[in-house]
């Protein structure tokens, strides 16, 4: 329950945090030209590297970034509310829309991707899928909202769903016959094809552009820094626009900026072939996404329970703010 001032709420909530994880309260020079303090709710991870090169390259352009990896989005998002940091990484919707925090997203950094797959001995396509059996990750999840909108974009309903934490878990069930219709990462998708080429196949995903990661502000900061969210915002389109022309790049990105050094040599041998699947199946939008993916996050995050109302009638200026994206798109261009 949200008391009668739940900014001043969430801003206590946030120096706790801050204070608890290490960050300082101090202004850190919050005014000072060029300077973004980004709280990232997650590790350095394979998936972050792109994303980590186009901060080193807004760094050689003179902008001062500092950036914190918090132990979710949820504190993420907090430290940003509370004036700890200045720009977030994830789809804070629910915080926009229940608590009106004085933060908008800026910028789609990535779009959600999984895979659902079938045993190809049982079922060939959506309209078989109609009163059968399928399993995603836990009930209220992205993959069950995934698979509840693929459903009804597709006129069918499934007979039972199944709930089968981690994509590791439900590509084993696949392949020991235990489950015959599920959805699983790239990952899981590649150790499908690896070691039973031919018996499963994943059905079309059509229609669905919803947010996976995205960049978010505080307001205040948008509006004193906006040289700095300028630079950050054509390097994110310059970077994604090179991997998805050549996912191989990435190695060399990290090579050069030494980026995420101690992965280990198992992930590091991922990074290409996840990668080229993420550039194939267009997880990284070559236009950060915009009002287009406002209204497409609409869809779906009122299906998965962060939104509520229809999403018709959710406005875009409830939740985005288009400015920082439009110019960096008429500095480097359309795609």
């Amino acid at each position: 329950m949200f008391n009668s001032n739940p900014l001043s709420h969430a801003a206590r909530a946030a120096a706790a945090l801050a204070l608890t994880l290490g960050l300082s309260l101090a202004p850190m020079e919050a005014d000072a030209a060029g300077k973004i303090r980004i709280a990232f709710g997650d590790i350095a991870s394979v998936e972050a590297l792109g994303f980590l090169t186009a901060i080193e390259r807004a760094k050689e352009r003179g902008v001062d970034i500092d950036i914190s990896y918090l132990k979710s989005e949820d504190i993420a998002a907090q430290a940003v509310v509370g004036g700890q940091a200045d720009i977030g990484v994830g789809t804070p919707y629910a915080l926009l829309q229940k608590v009106r925090a004085p933060i908008r997203i800026f910028y789609q950094m990535s779009t959600l991707r999984f895979y659902p797959v079938v045993n190809t001995e049982f079922y060939q396509d959506w309209k078989d899928l109609n009163g059968q059996e399928i399993a995603v990750h836990s009930r209220g999840s992205g993959t069950e909202a995934i698979m509840t909108l693929l459903a009804r974009k597709n006129g069918i309903k499934y007979g039972q769903v199944s709930y089968v934490p981690g994509s590791e878990v439900r590509t084993g069930a696949l392949l020991q016959g235990n489950v015959k219709a599920t959805i699983v990462d790239s990952a899981g998708w590649r150790l499908l094809q690896a070691k039973a080429p031919g018996k499963f196949k994943v059905l079309p995903v059509e229609g669905i552009d919803a947010s996976d990661e995205a960049l978010y502000a505080n307001t205040n900061f948008l509006d004193k820094e906006k040289e700095s969210v300028a630079i950050l915002t054509e390097e994110l389109l310059n970077t994604f626009r090179e991997i998805n022309a050549k996912p191989e790049v990435v190695t060399e990105f990290r090579q050069k900026y030494n980026l995420a050094p101690d992965l280990p040599s198992e992930v590091v041998e991922d990074i290409g072939p996840y990668y080229k699947d993420a550039a194939d199946v267009g997880l990284f939008p070559a236009n950060g996404g915009g009002e287009d993916a406002a209204k497409d996050d609409f869809e779906f995050y009122t299906v998965a329970g962060q939104l509520q109302g229809e999403p018709a009638s959710l406005k875009v200026a409830d939740f985005w703010t288009l400015e920082p994206l439009t110019q960096a798109l008429q500095k480097v261009g359309q795609r």
